[in-house]
């Protein structure tokens, strides 16, 4: 529960010390006093935007400090030790603190420890739950009926299971989605791998081959040329008879014969020519071995580059050299076998999905149970209390429309609050047939009745009373302060036989110092307490009559 709230500098807010305790406890005002700034300013604290509009004007910065003891098994307690944010050395206490500066940053605490806004407003979930006058507008929507229903029910861990399978099952949907694709783009990968190793296996290109191919391309393209030279140096070298290279060096022995037997110096020379005479002789055979061996054959020369532009052409479309295309076409038959076969895996998951599927429809139906139960019961509390509420004639009912083929994270179900007004009359949907008095005592009925289910700890309403009066504002004050024993409530009101109900006061009053407007909010005494009373039944004159109306007030409040 919140026990103290402290404010600085916060709209017209000078400074504000609050201290709070359990039961019901009431703030009035007269009208523009500021009743509603300290919710204002708690919400801060809650993770709610800020900015620097916020400040009291001149001021270079605000500050809000929400301290709120907390039970130790409480959900509250519960995430300050997963956040690792909880006081070690006063662990059943939680202080919320928010900072606001006149260039509109702000910075949130969490029992003095940095966090962001929105672990704030994580955390104030468990903490308060704020209804303000609008709650009767919000009331017409179809999420927030299932919400009051689903609160009332107290249901909490089947939501909870509910979210889960409906996760769990998503998760595996989608699971499924990317590997259907997965399965998909592999059966296109392996199609594709399939055609190319196939073209490539008809071709079957040999190592080495395309090499090969370029030498006889180049031997056969070049054949006349060949043979041309081929002859030239084999004239050259022998078959001129009078300067041919072997004639030439048989003439020189011939003369070197006569010169070592003259000198035996000169019988190296003799050997270094009988070697290179030997030599060319050797030469001339490899040519005339070589020439006989060159062909010219069109016909072979054409195949071999057919054969050299097929290998190019594949080449090019694999984006390979042509020498390499041979380890490419191994490298693309290794990928092709290596290919996963998925359907296995596939009926595995479908399996899973199938089984997520059904556990999701059970969890549902187990909801649907609960919510039929609960929507029976509190439809019937609703129409006892409003009928309390100056609507005698009216019945509430809660429609449930369920589709099990449309599941989503809260269910298989959606809600339709209806009200038959009068007798004789259909019931309609609140938005179709309740005025706006009607309206705003149901949300009342609805609130009261529902969080009395919650495991939040504190409550705050802010003039939800609106539009109520007489007798039927005395129950909705009893109401508040039947609550009121089960958990805290906060409650700004303008209606003196809901004020009287309170077990703490609180009046906000306007007041101009030094020529600066600034609000202050006080606890009151009991006398204090019946001229507040008073003055809430009589306007600003306060008369005996008054005084003694208040003191019955607060006297049939006990």
């Amino acid at each position: 529960m919140l026990t103290q709230l402290t404010i600085n500098n916060f709209a017209i807010v000078r400074h504000l010390d609050i201290e709070l305790a359990k039961g019901l406890s009431v703030i009035t005002g007269e009208t523009g006093a500021g009743k509603s700034i300290a919710i204002d300013a708690l919400g801060l604290c809650l993770g709610q935007r800020a900015d620097a509009s916020m400040l009291r004007n001149g001021q270079e910065r605000a500050e809000v400090c929400a301290t709120f003891r907390i039970e130790p098994r409480s959900p509250a307690a519960l995430w300050l030790k997963t956040q690792e944010l909880e006081d070690q050395d006063n662990p059943t206490s939680c202080i919320l603190r928010r900072i606001i500066s006149n260039e509109g940053h702000s910075k949130a605490f969490i029992n003095g420890t940095p966090v962001s806004a929105a672990a704030l407003k994580e955390l104030a979930q468990y903490l308060i739950q704020i209804n303000s006058q609008h709650a009767s507008q919000l009331l017409l929507k179809a999420d927030h009926q299932l919400q009051l229903l689903d609160n009332f029910c107290a249901h909490q861990d089947l939501l909870a299971q509910m979210r889960k399978d409906y996760q769990h099952w998503k998760a595996l949907q989608h699971q499924l989605d990317v590997f259907k694709q997965k399965v998909a783009e592999n059966e296109a990968k392996k199609q594709l791998l399939q055609y190319q190793v196939n073209e490539l296996d008809e071709f079957n290109l040999q190592d080495n081959e395309y090499l090969e191919l370029e030498e006889d391309h180049k031997r056969l393209s070049n054949s006349e040329e060949l043979t041309s030279l081929t002859q030239s140096v084999l004239q050259i070298l022998s078959e001129n008879e009078t300067v041919s290279a072997d004639g030439l060096l048989y003439r020189a022995l011939q003369q070197l014969d006569e010169l070592v037997e003259l000198d035996g110096q000169y019988s190296g020379v003799q050997n270094m020519l009988n070697e290179a005479l030997i030599q060319v002789q050797e030469a001339v055979n490899e040519m005339q071995t070589l020439a006989s061996g060159i062909e010219q054959d069109p016909h072979a020369l054409e195949e071999i580059e057919n054969r050299m532009s097929q290998a190019i052409h594949l080449a090019r479309k694999h984006r390979v050299q042509p020498e390499n295309l041979v380890e490419f076409h191994r490298t693309l038959k290794n990928e092709l076998m290596q290919l996963v076969d998925f359907s296995g895996s596939e009926d595995e998951l479908l399996a899973q999905e199938k089984a997520a599927f059904d556990k999701m429809q059970t969890t549902a139906a187990a909801l649907h149970r609960s919510r039929q139960t609960g929507a029976d019961k509190l439809a019937q509390s609703v129409t006892k209390s409003i009928k309390q509420l100056a609507m005698e004639n009216a019945q509430f009912f809660i429609e449930l429309k369920t589709d099990f083929n449309k599941v989503n994270a809260n269910g298989a179900d959606s809600v339709i609050f209806n009200l038959q007004s009068n007798p004789g009359q259909n019931a309609q949907p609140l938005a179709k047939t309740a005025s706006g008095g009607e309206l705003s005592r149901i949300a009342l009925t609805l609130q009261v009745l529902t969080s009395d289910k919650s495991a939040i700890p504190t409550l705050i309403f802010d003039e939800i009373d609106v539009g109520i009066s007489g007798a039927t504002a005395s129950v909705v004050g009893k109401l508040l302060r039947r609550l009121g024993q089960k958990c805290q409530v906060l409650c700004v009101t303008h209606l003196p036989q809901v004020a009287c109900q309170g077990n703490q006061h609180f009046s906000v009053e306007k007041l101009t110092i030094a020529g600066k407007t600034e609000t202050n909010m006080t606890a009151l005494s009991p006398q204090q307490r019946v001229k507040a009373l008073a003055k809430l039944l009589g306007g600003t004159k306060i008369t005996d009559n008054a005084l003694a109306n208040a003191q019955e007030l607060l006297n049939l409040a006990g």
